[in-house]
């Protein structure tokens, strides 16, 4: 069955049921997977539905711009891709198409360290201007780690950061992913022998099947990531070796390891540079908190942090308004990881495009009317919530656009 138009699709929950009636259930399974009863995944997206927005009138919107500096460097939006696994599953297009997809907007990519394609592949046709990161998780053999931050640091004309993944120091139970694997297991060998035959069914000495042959895609690209990161060995370790490009830690999950950051990055200044607040997209272990809850966190017991270091935030970020929620709470940015993916499935790049489309931004982030077929996704809803709360860019957004009394333990109006 062929997709729907794209310029039909007109939210988070269109893209996705279209990218599912085109993409493999092997690819369906492992974006849509998170870990145990995927209750963090859910939450992150309901959180932000508990945080209420507040007005204000008689203020003139004609103008408004979404532009703003990460690490220094000019983007036209605060909305940026997280880093997002093997996107050749839901399209040829892959990571590159993202890159294009997102290119106009000029947003900025973080790219998995688990890519369907080169560094190097991923960044040849960007525009000029583009930024990405690039993701790492630590190998047991630290020589590995090494040669491709040796790769990166030669391309720091593209890669601005180097983003330390920390919420996944060993892979979680992602039952849709590894019932995926167990089906195609089954079909490869529908009458498996008790003592093995098929690839699938390898054994290590007993009756368990090896994790590498049997297991889900998620559990496969694990093998061989160190989970032994320490403040003291793994920061200079990576210092050293990102050459001068800014570390980004991703995965920060409580108020105390952000204070841990910034006070790191006051006492190594040019090293950790910004913090990702992310539970893994509800992957990592399930009930850890939304990413809003540790940026509430960090406003009511160390709000020095933001003035130290940059504060991203990713995870259930479905809507425009979300992404206003969280720059009015201190974010400096906001990412989006499935969506990306999603849209990719839907429509390969230009699916992407549609994702974060909008009749109203440009590269520099100014509002211009344009010929739109349809309101969009992303850029058309930060765009539109601004103007109706009364902001005009994004250093105008601030708490006192939001209310939390819904959580009882913060107040009505943060000061």
């Amino acid at each position: 069955m062929p997709p729907p138009p794209l310029h039909t699709l007109l939210n988070m929950d269109d893209i996705e049921a279209a990218a599912k009636s085109q993409v493999s259930k092997k690819c369906w399974a492992y974006y849509f997977s998170a870990a145990d009863d995927l209750i963090s995944k859910s939450y992150n997206t309901e959180a932000y539905r508990k945080i209420h927005l507040r007005p204000r009138v008689f203020i003139d919107v004609t103008s408004c711009s979404t532009a703003t500096t990460l690490l220094g460097h000019p983007v036209g939006t605060p909305l940026y891709v997280s880093p997002a696994a093997m996107a050749r599953l839901a399209h040829p297009d892959g990571e590159a198409g993202i890159a294009r997809g997102i290119s106009r907007f000029g947003a900025m990519q973080l790219v998995s360290h688990n890519a369907s394609m080169s560094p190097e592949q991923i960044v040849a046709d960007a525009k000029p201007g583009q930024i990405f990161g690039w993701q790492i998780y630590v190998q047991n053999n630290r020589a590995k780690s090494e040669a491709m931050l040796e790769r990166i640091t030669r391309m720091r004309d593209k890669y601005k950061c180097i983003v330390l993944t920390l919420d996944a120091p060993v892979p979680s139970k992602r039952e849709h992913d590894e019932k995926a694997a167990l089906e195609a297991a089954m079909q490869f060998n529908p009458n498996p022998s008790p003592t093995g035959g098929a690839a699938a069914k390898q054994t290590t000495g007993s009756d368990k099947p090896n994790a590498a042959a049997g297991s889900g895609i998620g559990q496969q690209m694990f093998f061989g990531t160190a989970a032994d990161l320490t403040w003291h060995t793994t920061l200079p370790w990576l210092a050293k070796h990102a050459r001068g490009l800014p570390i980004v830690l991703k995965g920060i999950q409580t108020h105390e390891d952000a204070y841990l950051a910034a006070r790191y990055a006051r006492a190594h200044p040019g090293t950790v540079q910004a913090i990702i607040l992310s539970n893994h997209g509800g992957r990592s272990v399930d009930t850890a908190p939304p990413a809003v809850h540790t940026l509430l966190e960090i406003r009511k017991y160390c709000p020095e942090v933001f003035d130290v270091i940059e504060v991203w935030v990713d995870g259930g970020v479905k809507r425009g308004t979300d992404v206003v929620k969280a720059l009015c709470l201190g974010a400096k940015a906001v990412g989006v990881g499935r969506p990306a993916l999603w849209g990719l499935g839907a429509g390969g790049w230009k699916g992407v495009e549609r994702v974060f489309e909008s009749k109203y931004i440009s590269w520099s982030g100014e509002v211009s009317m344009g010929n739109a077929d349809s309101d969009a996704v992303f850029q058309d809803e930060i765009v539109t919530c601004m103007k109706m709360l009364g902001a005009r860019n994004l250093s105008e957004l601030g708490p006192h656009f939001v209310s939390l009394a819904v959580f009882g333990c913060f107040p009505q109006v943060l000061p």
